[in-house]
């Protein structure tokens, strides 16, 4: 799953500390732990995450590879 989380952040073209501001938290200390698997990624910030990038929360949690919402 962390490896996913980086690899469509960097699909979309944006870095991590964009990332951070747009959850609301730091870089170093908050959205990097999730990409290296330091720390768990709660749902609310996953919920976020794949409306952001317009994937499915399956597709980041590496149970699916579409990475579609199912509609």
């Amino acid at each position: 799953m962390y490896r996913r989380l980086k690899d469509t952040r960097e699909d979309a073209d944006m870095n991590q500390a964009e990332i951070a501001k747009y959850l609301g938290m730091s870089q170093q200390s908050g959205y990097s732990k999730y990409e290296t698997g330091e720390n768990d990624v709660p749902t609310s910030v996953l919920i976020k995450l794949s409306k952001l990038w317009n994937v499915s929360i399956d597709y980041l949690l590496g149970v699916s590879d579409k990475r579609e919402i199912a509609k």
